[in-house]
């Protein structure tokens, strides 16, 4: 069969089977995977089965890998466990491994949504809305659907496919970067290209591949003043409070127009190269930046303060100990351990000049590699050339703002191209309240699949 008329009847069956497919991912959103809520985790598994299902519904050959336990909200429960399977194992072909998360983040009516977030509400505008809509389930069933089309027009996939599913993304992928370094010499040695489908476009109008991704370093400040909540009429004034010190220390971490002020946090950021540098102007619609210009640099952000009273009404205590938390995105060059370091003396140097009698630590929680790949690779050719024909034009070729930790792990352990390819637009609120994502992005995006399994498989000959 012709590749043209293969891509036509791959396309048609989608299209023609849309009503499903949107069935099938109101289903999954329906099971509340949130991987940060201890009461959650029997739907962490049960997400996890219900793909299991799935995939051997599609002939795939899967294995569940249980993980260890862990603790979670002050309890101590097992990890959910990673899926892993495989559909070809013809030497003739190449083997592309696909990667997506199972877990969403949490979602409450009371947050502020406007739809029932565990249930996926078809709108109006043609959006689909729903907790996990787009970040990722949307996209795993993308992965799922395409293969089934593959096999219900007859039309051979090109490509082994190899599948990694985890339900811990949304916290951290604990426990996959060790299985993934335990699978290198087995699962994971006749891996050709690694495909994430885990990202979105940078608007809504215009498809992208992703060929870099921010890392990260997280951190928390506690500052320590009793060994207890004190009554503020009482010992007001009669204790140095921990509040003002902590808010003092995170007022030295950035000036007013938001430049961070640590020292030789941005010495390994990499200049901005003129190649890149005429790529970005065409982005963003902007003069062109000097060739010294700092390639998208380091960018802290504070997100929130534990201990002290934030509920509504009042509270007249002074907090034993407050914490605060604040995140540095990092960028191709820079490790987070020696930001880690950078960091935390810094605020002890800051903390010897504050002269307070208070208990300060300071310490790095999570940390992410950056992460950057080569966009000229075959891979990225062949999501070109299907981008081009599902949405009539070429995509753009970004680095995301985003971090998703485990993609450098993918990249080392089998040493070969990593590309993320999005289903979802820039608007689609993952994370947020009225997470969506727009049907046709689900279903063209489904083509967008097909079509690149064909593509990738004609170059990797």
């Amino acid at each position: 069969m012709a590749a043209e008329e293969s891509r036509e009847k791959l396309c048609k069956y989608i299209e023609d089977n849309k009503s499903q497919f949107i069935s099938n991912l109101k289903e999954a959103v329906e099971i509340p995977s949130v991987s940060c809520w201890a009461a959650s985790r029997p739907s962490c598994f049960q997400m996890v089965s219900w793909t299991d299902s799935k995939l051997k519904e599609l002939g795939f050959t899967t294995e569940i890998r249980q993980q260890e336990n862990h603790e979670v909200e002050g309890k101590i429960l097992q990890l959910p466990p990673i899926l892993t399977g495989f559909l070809g194992s013809d030497p003739s072909k190449k083997t592309v491994l696909i990667y997506g998360h199972l877990d969403v983040q949490p979602a409450k009516t009371s947050d502020g949504w406007d739809y029932e977030p565990f249930t996926l509400t078809e709108a109006p505008n043609g959006n689909l809305y729903g907790r996990g809509s787009t970040d990722d389930k949307g996209p795993v069933l993308g992965w799922l659907h395409a293969v089934e089309a593959f096999q219900k027009v007859g039309v051979e996939i090109p490509v082994n496919i190899k599948i990694v599913f985890e339900c811990m993304e949304e916290v951290g992928s604990e426990g996959l970067e060790e299985m993934l370094i335990s699978l290198k010499d087995t699962f994971l040695k006749d891996v050709d290209v690694v495909t994430i489908s885990d990202n979105y476009w940078i608007g809504t109008q215009t498809p992208c591949l992703t060929y870099g991704l921010r890392g990260l370093s997280y951190f928390s400040v506690e500052v320590e003043c009793g060994t207890k909540d004190l009554h503020s009429g009482v010992f007001g004034g009669a204790v140095h409070e921990a509040l003002p010190d902590l808010i003092w220390l995170l007022d030295q971490l950035v000036d007013v127009k938001g430049t961070i002020q640590i020292p030789g946090v941005m010495d390994d950021v990499l200049k901005l190269t003129e190649e890149r540098a005429d790529s970005t102007t065409t982005l963003i619609s902007i003069p062109k930046p000097s060739k010294t210009r700092l390639e998208f640099g380091a960018c802290p952000l504070l997100h929130g303060i534990e201990g002290a009273f934030s509920d509504p009404g009042a509270k007249t205590v002074i907090p034993r100990k407050v914490i605060g938390k604040f995140s540095i995105r990092l960028v191709a060059n820079q490790e987070p351990d020696k930001i880690g370091k950078i960091v935390k003396s810094y605020l002890e140097t800051k903390w010897e000049q504050r002269g307070s009698p208070n208990k300060m630590v300071v310490s790095m929680g999570h940390g992410g590699r950056p992460f950057i790949s080569d966009y000229n690779h075959p891979n990225y050719v062949a999501a070109v050339k299907a981008t081009e024909f599902v949405y009539g034009v070429k995509p753009i070729m970004t680095r995301s703002g985003g971090s998703i930790p485990i993609t450098i792990v993918f990249q080392e352990v089998t040493g070969k191209n990593v590309m993320l390819l999005p289903m979802g637009q820039a608007d689609d609120g993952a994370h947020s309240q009225n997470e969506k994502i727009s049907k046709r992005n689900y279903i063209e995006g489904t083509k967008l699949f097909v079509t690149y399994l064909l593509e990738l498989g004609a170059l990797l000959k």
